[in-house]
């Protein structure tokens, strides 16, 4: 059993118009188990949270407590939950916010997200707070992508030689629900196997039935394992308030193109007329107008944007800037910069990502425990490298990666720190470059720019702090690095405590897709005894 405690703290710059209502503590008590489940019609087994997948979506004010207590019924594996955007501040062996907003939860356990252990958390304003815009009503949307074939198969087939990866998902999930096509026919052309389960797990789910004339905040949030999506309700525009638990200066747009890891907030106006024919998305969902004569859309999905359509990817990216009056203002200029060679390559003949050469893996004993105890011999004391030769680097056939190492970046507490990452294309016969969400723990970070090309220090680096200083950096705690580009944010390294910074599509940090930044363990005070029993602390009292 593991309980969690989380802090929703206030936000620096959150507009405070009225004395916050009193804080409550919200206790929660969750079941850990394998159940079979039928999301899409074809019946697998999926980790559950109380029975479910997803799991139920938390909701709490600005300045409430969570406590989270887990029990782990899984047989024959651990589990680890992440409270994706939550900070724990002052607690970071409960890693799992700053302020409202919308944020998540999910299995940090070798593959399990890929299974269903997820989840949505709303932190909401306090009674008598008044937020930057008006809505009459809200609702979360939950993106998920899902595998008929098991985590175990998929990460087995990772580290295999020859690597075996685990390919385009079946299904698309909204809420947890969609429809695969395993019809007979489509099994018998190799388009899939056929449905073994039917009733009410699968279909397309009804998101909300609106009323004409309201407008409605989407707390829309991204837990896929691989797909980058766009989001698109048929016949309306959505104005973008909230990246990340930030508020953003309104950005219209007819669909959100949308990472693995982030979350955002749309208001969406029912102002369609709802006689007219309906469309929907290939991952489906309804929303239907109250008045409505019919329950299911009647005409087939909008073709959306090409899946390689990087310009308009990009350009969305740059549109979002900060709303004025709530958010900190970046600092001036780092104390350090690391520039991050993003690679795959092939080490002792498995299939490896790598950031400047070293694939990240993790050692039995964790970080924080070793760093803390003193336990020097349980991860390598050398630094990965900050940099690369970014002169001599081209970008369809980057260096070869060099090692596996259980490495971690020592940061100064207090420091700012700038981190640059660097795309580029996948040796042949792929030879593509990929969209990578990058999710750093336990902070949040201001995104300063995204560029085409390599970027070179010269010529790139003072316009970053250009950026900063004509403000509008929107924070966030998960930004995209575009195919064949880059992209830079900077963050305060206040916080003791050891974070992962890494791609939050799952097969891409397990081939080793990510880095650890260490900052200030020394400060932290005894840690709690409930989270021995890895590695070298197994069976010892600290």
């Amino acid at each position: 059993m593991r309980t969690w405690r989380l802090a929703v703290l206030a936000c620096l710059c959150a507009a405070a118009a009225a004395a916050p209502a009193e804080a409550k503590t919200h206790h929660h008590t969750w079941n850990i188990t394998y159940q079979y489940k039928s999301p899409d019609c074809f019946r697998k087994l999926a980790v559950t949270i109380n029975g479910e997948s997803p799991g139920p979506t938390i909701r709490a004010a600005q300045g409430d407590t969570l406590v989270v207590t887990v029990h782990n019924m899984l047989d024959t594996e651990n589990t680890a939950i992440h409270w994706h955007g939550i900070r724990q501040i002052g607690s970071p062996w409960a890693d799992g916010t700053a302020g409202p907003g919308t944020y998540m939860y999910h299995a940090h356990y070798g593959m399990q997200r890929v299974a269903g252990l997820d989840g949505m958390l709303v932190v909401s304003v306090p009674d008598g707070v008044a937020e930057p815009f008006a809505y009459d009503g809200e609702h979360t949307v939950l993106l998920m992508d899902w595998w008929h074939q098991s985590v175990y198969e998929q990460a087995v087939g990772l580290a295999s030689v020859p690597m075996v990866f685990v390919g385009e998902p079946q299904s698309l999930l909204i809420n947890g629900r969609g429809v695969f096509n395993c019809s007979p026919a489509a099994a018998s052309n190799g388009g899939g196997a056929a449905c073994n389960a039917f009733g009410g797990e699968c279909g397309w789910p009804t998101l909300f039935t609106a009323s004409p004339g309201k407008t409605y905040r989407l707390r829309i949030g991204s837990l896929t394992s691989l797909a980058s999506l766009s989001f698109e309700i048929e016949g309306h525009t959505m104005t973008v308030v909230e990246a990340d638990g930030y508020y953003v200066t309104p950005v219209v747009v007819k669909n959100l193109f949308i990472y693995s890891g982030e979350t955002y907030s749309v208001l969406v106006t029912a102002d369609q007329d709802p006689r007219d024919p309906t469309k929907t998305a290939p991952g489906r969902a309804v929303v239907r107008y109250a008045s409505a004569a019919v329950d299911h859309p009647r005409t087939p999905p909008p073709t959306g944007p090409r899946w390689n359509d990087t310009a308009s990817r990009v350009a969305q990216s740059r549109s979002f800037a900060a709303l004025p009056g709530h958010v900190e203002p970046p600092p001036a200029r780092p104390d350090r910069v690391l520039l991050l060679l993003n690679t795959q390559s092939k080490i002792d003949n498995h299939t490896k990502w790598a950031i400047n050469g070293v694939s990240l893996s993790f050692p039995a004993t964790p970080y924080l425990v070793a760093m803390k105890h003193g336990l020097r011999g349980e991860f390598d004391q050398r630094p990965p490298p900050d940099s690369y030769d970014h002169g001599s680097l081209n970008l369809s056939s980057p260096p070869a990666s060099l090692a596996v190492r259980h490495a971690a970046y020592r940061l100064a507490l207090g420091s700012v720190v700038d981190v640059v990452l660097q795309n580029t294309a996948i040796p042949p016969p792929n030879g593509r470059s990929e969209t990578h969400p990058w999710h750093l723990h336990g902070h949040d970070f201001w995104v300063l720019g995204y560029g085409e090309g390599k970027f070179v220090p010269e010529v790139d680096g003072p316009g970053l702090n250009a950026a900063s200083a004509r403000g509008g950096a929107v924070m966030k705690n998960t930004v995209a690095l575009h195919p064949m580009g880059w992209t830079a944010v900077r963050f305060r390294a206040s916080n003791p405590g050891v974070w992962l910074f890494h791609c939050h599509l799952e097969a891409h940090v397990y081939m080793g897709m990510g880095v650890v930044f260490e900052e200030g363990v020394d400060v932290l005070p005894r840690l709690p005894a409930s989270i021995m029993g890895c590695g070298r602390t197994k069976g010892h009292h600290y």
